[in-house]
């Protein structure tokens, strides 16, 4: 596959909607996540990323402006013991849970489907990353109605086994805007991941679309140790 610019990928599409990148820095020594939302609607807007234990959740940033919670409060980010898993929704719990009860990612992921919010029926996309020992591997799921029918799940699952240094996968909602928003397709991205967590930060950022852009996760973790860094941005401040 090839490689491709994540800078271009988000400036190149004003509306990718949700986003997960899951890779390995430049060095070999750490393992990095990026997980981003956007929003067209005030609702979806009205949000920030808030730190919640040793995971994030959404909140809304007006709660006197919050009309419906459904599909846009939840814990995009939780820790399971060696594992991280990142999702776009309420899928997270039902990862951690079912894992808890030694089921398995893609267990657990097949008690669920893409998002109910006709007529988009938006893909659930979703994340884990497993650190042991010095040893890194992660996955990518993607649930989505097929071709827009509601009545068929499409379930995908992407196993990346001792990643590449430098390299990483990107994984999003939308191909683009539009009405309805056309669902991601194909596999995940291949796109580069630098060493610095700050330049990988602030190219994310600065790459996604300024109207819709609404709030950002970094975290880099060591393979060897499993301790972490962390860094948010929020449009609302």
């Amino acid at each position: 596959m090839k490689m491709l610019s994540l800078e271009q990928e988000l400036k190149g599409n004003a509306y990718p909607g949700r986003g997960i990148v899951i890779g390995k820095t430049k060095d070999g020594k750490k393992a990095a996540i990026a997980y981003f939302i956007m929003g067209r609607s005030e609702n979806s807007r009205n949000r920030v990323f808030v730190e919640d234990g040793e995971g994030i959740r959404t909140q809304a940033f007006d709660p006197s402006k919050l009309s419906n919670p459904s599909l846009i409060i939840y814990a995009p980010v939780r820790v399971l013991g060696n594992k991280t898993i990142v999702t776009n929704g309420d899928q997270t719990d039902t990862i951690y849970d079912l894992m808890d009860k030694q089921q398995t990612f893609e267990q657990a992921l097949r008690t669920r489907e893409f998002e109910p919010d006709a007529p988009n029926y938006t893909p659930r996309i979703s994340g884990i990353l497993h650190i042991e020992n010095g040893t890194y591997n992660y996955a990518m799921s993607i649930l989505k109605s097929s071709d827009g029918n509601p009545d068929a799940c499409d379930r995908f699952t992407f196993a990346y086994s001792n990643p590449v240094a430098g390299e990483g996968h990107f994984i999003h909602t939308y191909m683009g805007d539009g009405n309805p928003l056309p669902s991601f397709e194909g596999e995940p991205k291949r796109v580069e991941i630098p060493d610095d967590m700050e330049e990988f930060a602030n190219l994310v950022w600065t790459s996604l679309n300024d109207d819709n852009k609404v709030s950002l996760f970094i975290r880099y973790i060591d393979i060897q140790t499993g301790k972490y860094e962390t860094k948010i941005f929020n449009k609302n401040k």
